[in-house]
């Protein structure tokens, strides 16, 4: 079992900046891709970007460029820093964690991100 703590998000400006984190508690974080996805009101839950236990990232194209993940292993802590936010940004964003070696996932509760002037 693996509890996730998200937290960092908030109200930004367009064009600002924020910085997510996810703290992973109760297994061994290194066996888990982790991965930050996001929901908007009215639209499905949509990745946003993964990183591999090895350190491999992949994200959605609307971000790239902008939001880069990475994680600590040592910390057990995945961060998403996200640069030139847009409204199109806002969204409840959610940590999760999925095991290389049995595909068990687990999910935050999810951490509000609105872009707004």
């Amino acid at each position: 079992q693996v509890q996730l703590v998200e937290s960092g998000g908030g109200l930004v400006q367009p064009g600002g900046s924020l910085r997510l984190s996810c703290a992973a508690f109760g297994s061994i974080f290194s066996i888990y891709v982790m991965g930050w996805y996001r929901q908007a009101p009215g639209k499905q839950r949509e990745l946003v970007a993964r990183v591999s236990p090895g350190g491999g990232t992949n994200y959605a194209d609307s971000v790239k460029g902008r939001f880069t993940i990475s994680r600590d292993n040592a910390k057990t802590t995945v961060y998403l820093q996200m640069h030139s936010l847009k409204p199109e940004d806002t969204a409840v964003y959610y940590c999760n964690s999925q095991s290389v070696r049995n595909n068990a996932e687990y999910w935050g509760q999810g951490t509000q991100v609105t872009v707004s002037s």
